[in-house]
Parts: structure tokens; sequence; C-alpha cells
């Protein structure tokens, strides 16, 4: 029986009118605060997906947060285009209302549009604190059309396992999966307005993807496959939504859910950088959604032809990269023009190489002599005269590549000496543009 691995975990969007308790909701699934949650409308903020277990399913979660307009149209409209993008980018919809309020014209209509998403809606009924006594109540959401109502309260934590089963279930089965295709996918992300689709365009050759000027027009994440070399590459293109509004930190905020979508079915990230902007600190938030998903990164620094340049241009605006993504110090970094092609084709090089880091595997007698000259050289950690003592390493999984260090005892590690043991690694194997992880298991033994 062939095993197959199913490398993007689903993502589940949460739809709903302001209120009904969405963020509540997703901190008790995520187990933390991330939303901030007050009783003003509209509070919820920033942090917006999070990755989610329930038995042995991961998923990742994601909020479209409310925004609390003066009037019911606004409210419909916000909501038609939460439900837009979790339609776009989700693969279960949780459509959630709120038994208080009871089922209102907003609900109909946004389940209209749900229904004919054909995507797989649980409806959730919030706020239901007695089943017994509530549930008349409840069932009047069967109006809806889109399914049984399922009774929860986020609050107090009530139902929600029944509904976890319930949204798990549409999850793709191991034998649904196709084998994994080996083709690297790449997805281009960054900030609107950096030049993510003139970058497909100008390597595709045609104008495949519609550009514009306005920030954040392309509709949807478009697939790209580019055949350079006789090797496929796919291209997942993920510019903005189309806004009518101009509210900045909205526009962000939902041109995130997509990074995150389209990072999670990535192997290799472009986090595209505007030259004329320099490194901005939502280039690294992008950034940081790439590295903790263990992906490979390039950093593109886009419309290089813009800069006026002397001999040292390039290394000044390196190490201010390199200074603000400190975190990901593995990434390639790579200076293109869109449009001008330069360098592009470099692209393809550094795919290859990242593939490559990615998927390579060190036999654990190498990896253990590096180990221990990396211990002579320098002596693990100790506190109150209790030394760190490294066993022995072996690596556990490709894409990323990942090591398991058996120690004696993990409070004794420290960040900084598995990033000296990272560097070590990295000197002797390579290992570009890809993040590597450090998993910590205590057993009692020998040492090295």
């Amino acid at each position: 029986m062939e095993r197959y691995v199913y490398m993007s975990k689903p993502i589940v969007a949460v739809v709903g009118r302001p209120n009904v308790g969405k963020s509540t909701l997703f901190n008790g699934l995520a187990g933390q605060q991330i939303s901030i949650v007050k009783d003003t409308p509209g509070v919820t903020r920033d942090r917006i997906y999070a990755d989610v277990t329930w038995l042995d399913k991961a998923f990742t979660l994601i909020d479209t947060g409310g925004i609390e307009p003066d009037s019911s149209d606004v409210i419909l409209s916000q909501m038609r285009e939460q439900a837009q993008i979790a339609i776009d980018t989700a693969d279960v919809i949780i459509f959630m209302t709120d038994v208080r309020q009871g089922l209102v014209d907003s609900d109909a209509k946004v389940a209209d549009m749900l229904r004919r998403s054909h995507k797989p809606i649980v409806l959730v009924v919030n706020k239901v604190d007695n089943f017994e006594k509530q549930m008349p109540d409840v069932y009047e959401f069967y109006n809806l059309g889109i399914g049984e109502p399922m009774p929860i309260s986020a609050t107090s934590k009530l139902g929600l396992g029944d509904m976890l089963d319930e949204v798990t279930k549409w999850f793709p089965k191991n034998e649904d999966i196709a084998e994994d295709d080996d083709r690297p996918k790449i997805a281009i992300v960054g900030k609107p307005n950096v030049g993510k689709s003139s970058i497909v365009n100008k390597l595709f050759g045609e104008n495949r993807v519609i550009v514009s000027d306005i920030a954040g027009t392309t509709r949807d994440a478009i697939d790209t496959t580019i055949n350079y070399n006789g090797q496929d590459y796919v291209f997942i293109d993920t510019a903005g939504l189309r806004r009518k509004s101009k509210v900045k930190e909205e526009l962000e905020r939902y041109s995130i859910i997509r990074t995150v979508s389209a990072v999670e079915r990535a192997d290799i990230v472009i986090v595209v950088i505007d030259a004329n902007e320099g490194v901005t600190e939502q280039d690294a938030k992008i950034a940081g959604i790439a590295h903790e998903r263990g992906k490979g990164i390039i950093i593109a620094v886009n419309k290089w032809d813009a800069i006026s340049k002397d001999d040292k241009t390039i290394y000044r605006f390196t190490d201010k990269v390199k200074e603000t993504l400190s975190f990901i110090p593995y990434a390639e970094i790579l200076f293109i023009s869109a449009k001008t092609g330069q360098r592009l084709n470099k692209i393809y090089e550094l795919i290859d190489a990242i593939v490559e880091s990615q998927n390579m595997r060190i036999p654990t007698g190498v990896l253990n002599e590096i180990l221990t000259e990396a211990v002579s050289m320098q002596q693990p950690p100790s506190d109150k005269g209790k030394r760190l003592r490294i066993y022995y390493m072996t690596q556990v999984s490709v894409k990323p590549p990942t090591f398991v260090m058996f120690i004696n005892d993990k409070n004794l590690t420290h960040f900084s000496y598995t990033r000296y043991i990272e560097n070590k690694i990295r000197e002797a194997f390579g290992f570009r543009g890809t993040a590597i992880h450090f998993i910590n298991r205590e057993r009692k033994g020998k040492e090295l």
C-alpha cells in the first residue's frame, strides 16, 4: 500500500455577521488569545489565522473578522466580501449565526452566496447556553437551506467537538489524495503593488494575469505552469483583492489571508519587495508566515532598475534586508526587474537549488561527526552546574529538513546554542534557502 502525504493543510474559514462570536470561537480553537475580543463591535485585529489540531487532523483556521459599519447595507457588503474570501480560499466554511439575534436578512443573503459556491458549509448557531431550552430557536436556521444547524457556545466551549467532527469529515481522506506531484510549487507573495503579477507575466512571456495600477486588483489566485529548460514549475499568484474601499489596513488584512492560503500550498515562497520602498514591517510579517511553515524562501527585490546605484548600493540593501529579516538568515536574496526582465531567469536556478536543499538527507554517522566537532569547539550551555548533553542526532524528515537531537534535559537547551548547531550544519551541507527544524528529545544514555 502506497502512502500519500497531504502536504498542505486544509483551510477552514469562519464567516458571519459582526458580534456573532467569530473571534471567541477562533481564540477557543486556537487555544490562545490571538484576536482581541471586546464588547465593542469591530475590534478584531491583526492575527487572523491559526494552526489548529483536532484529534489526528490539522488545519489552518482563518477568522474573516467583522467590521461594524453604520448601516445594514454596509454590513451586508462586508459579509459578502468575507464570504467571497472564504469561498476563494477555504476548503471548508463555518457559517456562524447567533441564536439570540435570530435569523436576519443578511444571514439569508450570505447563505445564498455560500450555497452557490458548492464548498462544504458547516452552519453553526452560537450562544446556545442551554441546548434543551433553546433548540426550537436553533431549528429556525434550517430555513437558510444549507443543512443542519449545529448549536454551540463558543464562550462555554459547548458543542465544539461535534462541530469539529463535522468540519474535519470534509477533509480529503488519505486515499483521495492524488500522489503528490513533484513539480516545484512557488507562491509569489508580497504587499499589494510590489509587482507580483508582473513577475509571473514576464516569466510566462504573455499577459496571463491581468495587471493594473490599482492596489489589489487581481481577483483570484491563479496557478500558472511554466516550462523552463524541460522542467515544469507551478506558480501560485496571490495578488490582493479587488476592493472598492481604499482602507489600507483592511486591504492588508485580506491580502494576508490570501498569502496564508498560497503559502500553505507552496514548496517555495518568493517574497517580493519594492526596491523603492525598501524592506518594511509588512514584508517581515509576510516572510514570517513562510518561515513558520518551514517553506523555502527567496527574497526578490523588484524594480531594481529604478534605483540609482553606486558600487555599494547592492551591499547596503542586502545588509538592510538581512537586518529586518534577521529571523530568516538562510533566505536567498535576488535583485530583479519585472519590467526589464533583469535576472529573472536566475529565479529558476535558485528554485532548483532550494528544492535540492529541502529534500537533502544527511546520513546519521556524518551528522554526528559534525555534531561532535561542534560540541568540542563550543561547550553546550549549563545551569546551576548541570550541563546540557547531546547524545546524538538524526534526520527524521525532509521539506523542511528536520533533525531530532537526543539530550539529557530540555530545560538546559537554549535558542542560541541550537542556532550555533544549525549554522555548523549549514556550513557543512549548505541547505540553501530552506528552514531547518530541530526537535529536542530527552533520554537517558551515553553522551557522544
